[in-house]
């Protein structure tokens, strides 16, 4: 029997990868979200359970039958608290693409105590660089320092992306994060720049030196690692400041955009410097599989530890990126120079 998939978010940008990819890998999708009619027009052939996030009993009914749920609806402040306690609840594992850095510190904070598998940020920002972190690392639990650069060729960011920004913008009153010696610093200093060797294709290129992501929550949540720093190419960090760059526009049978990426790790410890990185097409495309993985090894009991965790602690890393080779191109290293 296909296992059911229950997805909150279903008619988002991200929502649509996540269902198609639960249908190509075998799942039954059962559509969720805050509007009704949204989701029978988009998902005719699907069970509609339509739910807002303040109401529990529509949340619960949801989640009835299902195996798991993948919340892709933003912004997560507003989702994911409901969301996580409705798959608590039921008892089935919870799975968020959220890339926001405060609503998951909040998930990671609530269910502390959890036995229900719980796994947040499992989406580009957040879940992949864990994975490459953790397989560089190779079974060592430790380093002294985290570096993800971000090498994307623009960022047509969706309504939902804008949203999610404007919330954790409100949360910090404007202020900027960073993750530094062991805990989140939140602080006023004007962002600077660097330049960044990334891998072919992409090579030398400008970023903006502390363009601070989900890394920082996911990565020292099971990595002793005392500062975690994200960097983001020049012209995309471009893209997503100007309020009129458009939304992303599909190129192919599989919708999505023409976007290219590379994230580039590197890890610094005592015995020299890691790198890893993973290239692919498509931010928001990527996190359909990596969801859809998620919960699939959830499902057939392939998770390392219960409760709430990160991918690069829930799971095998370097199994997972394997799998993921249809979608991505990963590189790892035993050694680098540094950039």
């Amino acid at each position: 029997m296909k296992k059911i998939i229950t997805v909150y978010g279903a008619t988002g940008h991200t929502g649509r990868f996540v269902v198609a990819e639960l249908i190509r890998q075998g799942f039954t999708p059962v559509v969720s979200g805050r509007d009704a009619e949204a989701l029978k027009a988009l998902w005719p052939d699907f069970e509609t359970r339509p739910a807002a996030v303040d109401d529990d009993h529509a949340l619960d009914a949801a989640l009835i039958g299902a195996d798991a749920v993948i919340n892709a609806a933003g912004p997560f402040a507003l989702t994911g608290a409901a969301v996580s306690a409705a798959a608590v609840r039921a008892g089935i594992p919870y799975v968020d693409v959220a890339a926001e850095i405060e609503a998951n510190a909040d998930t990671f904070a609530a269910h502390r105590n959890a036995t229900t598998p719980i796994v947040p940020a499992m989406a580009f920002y957040g879940g992949l660089s864990d994975l490459l972190v953790s397989a560089t690392l190779g079974g060592r639990t430790s380093a002294d320092e985290v570096i993800v650069a971000y090498g994307l060729s623009s960022w047509h960011p969706t309504p939902g992306t804008r949203a999610a920004g404007q919330v954790s913008h409100d949360r910090r009153n404007g202020r900027r994060v960073r993750f530094a010696d062991g805990e989140l610093q939140y602080h006023d200093d004007q962002p600077s720049q660097e330049d960044w060797q990334f891998p072919e294709p992409l090579g030398n290129r400008r970023v903006i030196k502390e363009f601070t992501m989900a890394d920082v929550v996911t990565i020292p949540s099971h990595l002793d690692v005392p500062n975690v720093r994200t960097a983001m190419t020049l012209e995309a960090a471009g893209d997503l400041a100007q309020p009129d760059t458009p939304a992303p526009k599909a190129v192919d049978d599989e919708g999505r955009s023409d976007q290219t990426f590379i994230v580039d790790v590197l890890v610094r410890t005592s015995d020299g410097d890691l790198r890893a990185s993973a290239h692919g097409q498509d931010i928001y495309a990527i996190t359909a599989p990596l969801a859809v993985g998620a919960v699939r090894r959830l499902l057939a009991g392939e998770a390392r530890t219960t409760g709430v965790a990160s991918a690069g602690a829930m799971f095998d890393p370097a199994d997972f990126l394997n799998e993921l080779s249809p979608y991505l191109t990963v590189r790892i290293a035993s050694s680098t120079s540094g950039s």
